[in-house]
């Protein structure tokens, strides 16, 4: 799982009045790739179960098909993956947030030596 320094902007990407992607869902699709679980990857991001599962319904719900496939649990146990189109969709969003941090880099650096040092804790 990617998790970027602090002090670097943080990437959403728009699609009309919805966030397909940003930082936070990118990290639980990580997650959930690395655990097999959505339970165990909102464990470890401090997220309530309910939270990390809305956030998969509506990535399901908002792209052209299945970011996440879910198994139910019982006795067999359950579990969650990523599918190929989410592996894809991490992958662009990973290339567009380096690609946008590389051509800001030099405005951020310069725009945060402005900020309080307080205000970076």
């Amino acid at each position: 799982m990617t998790i970027k320094n602090k002090s670097e902007p943080r990437l959403r990407v728009l699609v009309g009045q919805a966030t397909a992607l940003g930082p936070g869902k990118a990290n639980l699709l990580e997650a959930i790739n690395a655990t097999g679980s959505i339970s165990a990857a909102a464990r470890q991001m401090g997220m309530s179960y309910r939270r990390a599962w809305n956030l998969v319904s509506s990535m399901n719900r908002d792209f052209v098909g299945t970011i996440i496939e879910t198994k139910p649990g019982g006795k067999g146990g359950g579990g969650a993956s990523v599918t190929e189109l989410g592996k894809e969709v991490i992958q662009r969003y990973r290339d567009i947030e380096d690609l946008a941090l590389a051509s800001v880099e030099n405005q951020v650096s310069e725009f945060g030596s402005l900020l309080n040092k307080k205000a970076e804790n």
